[in-house]
């Protein structure tokens, strides 16, 4: 391969690394548990950009272990279903950004 087609291919490969990135950080999902007790806000790069827990589900709380265990489940569930939406979003911002080079399947 041409030395020079190949640093343009590179090039172009990293200012598409670039858009993306951009793209991620602009891209806000949000996943609640507990009927809304607990919800989070994250961005494509997987920053936490807001946690929040319903006053509710912190005054319902007793001095039972039990209580503070469901609470942190549900934040740990939140956390993960968020995780999972912001997976999502970076899939499908890359199978659209790479869609016109006609990839072979199961490569994005």
């Amino acid at each position: 391969m041409n030395p020079l087609k190949m640093q343009e291919m590179l090039e172009q490969a990293r200012h598409m690394q670039d858009q993306m990135q951009e793209k991620l950080s602009h891209t806000v999902v949000e996943a609640s548990s507990g009927g809304g007790a607990v919800t989070v806000k994250m961005n494509g790069q997987k920053q936490v950009l807001q946690l929040k827990i319903d006053a509710a589900a912190v005054m319902s709380l007793s001095s039972s272990p039990a209580d503070v265990e469901m609470l942190e489940d549900l934040v740990t569930a939140a956390f993960n279903e968020a995780g999972r939406r912001a997976d999502e979003a970076m899939k499908s911002n890359l199978t659209g950004m790479l869609g016109g080079l006609n990839l072979p399947p199961g490569l994005i």
